[in-house]
């Protein structure tokens, strides 16, 4: 039995109370620059209260009628970017993952195993190495500044496979007996046992999916050179003015205050499913 000790019990809820607080000072900086004038940032001190002018930055940057030096792209375009590739790459990734588990585990076919380990080794393979054949392969079909573009070459993933795998390896096998006595075909089995069975994996792989996707920063800087296909993340970037010209910062924080709600919402909107398909053993 644990002891409850109040000592102990004031010390863990003050480093609690100490690391939100350091997560969370950042957070509220941006926000409160967020809503000063370009004049009050760049002259420290800078206030620590929010200011006056909330709406007119974020309504300058969701219609591109921002000023500065960098881009003037509208940033609720940039969102829809972000939301529409972050979608299709989670999707993406957990359909392919779940077709390719389920493959290697229910059907015998030569090199099976094989197979499985060569896709388990493009772990060893990220963006970063593979990114000049992958852009070279991306220009030559035509993708760049395309929603697929975006998406395709990020589709796969190497892990989500191996964790669906491992899942799937321990489903009774008195479930496949059973289902083929019903007259279940592959698909049908696949459909109606193994995806409800896996919905809380993949509810976990949507959300950690989701935020790689939106976050993503390194291929979208290559794979799109047009304003109207920048994800938000591309977009804070190219706000910032470079040399002489005077960078908006207070709508360069609004932006990113703007990009962090998505991600934010999905943590908050899945976090019990979450939470329960890393952690939960029941099979």
């Amino acid at each position: 039995m644990v002891e409850r000790r109040p000592a102990l019990s004031i010390l863990a809820h003050g480093v609690l109370i100490l690391g939100v607080l350091i997560v969370a000072l950042p957070v509220y900086i941006t926000f409160v620059a967020s809503t000063h004038a370009n004049d009050a940032i760049i002259h420290p001190p800078m206030p620590l209260l929010p200011g006056s002018h909330m709406i007119e930055n974020y309504k300058a940057v969701l219609t591109g009628t921002q000023e500065g030096g960098g881009s003037t792209a509208s940033v609720g375009r940039m969102m829809i970017v972000s939301l529409v590739t972050a979608l299709t790459i989670a999707l993406g990734k957990i359909a392919i993952s779940l077709l390719s588990a389920f493959a290697i585990v229910y059907f015998r076919f030569p090199f099976r195993i094989f197979f499985f380990w060569a896709i388990f080794v493009t772990l060893m393979l990220p963006v970063e190495v593979r990114i000049a054949p992958t852009y070279k392969v991306v220009s030559d079909l035509g993708m760049l500044n395309t929603y697929a573009g975006l998406t395709v070459p990020l589709i796969a993933s190497a892990t989500a496979t191996f964790l669906f795998r491992q899942f799937f390896l321990t489903v009774p096998e008195e479930l496949t007996e059973a289902s083929r006595m019903d007259g279940a075909g592959p698909l049908r089995f696949f459909w109606d046992v193994l995806v409800p069975l896996s919905r809380t994996s993949i509810a976990a792989l949507f959300v950690i999916q989701f935020i790689y996707g939106w976050n993503q920063y390194l291929w979208p800087l290559l794979a799109t050179t047009s304003e109207d296909m920048y994800p938000v993340v591309i977009g804070i970037k190219r706000m910032i003015s470079g040399g002489d010209a005077q960078t908006e910062w207070g709508t360069v924080m609004a932006t990113a205050m703007l990009a962090m709600i998505p991600p934010a919402l999905v943590v908050l909107l899945m976090q019990r499913w979450f939470v329960k398909g890393l952690v939960d053993t029941e099979k």
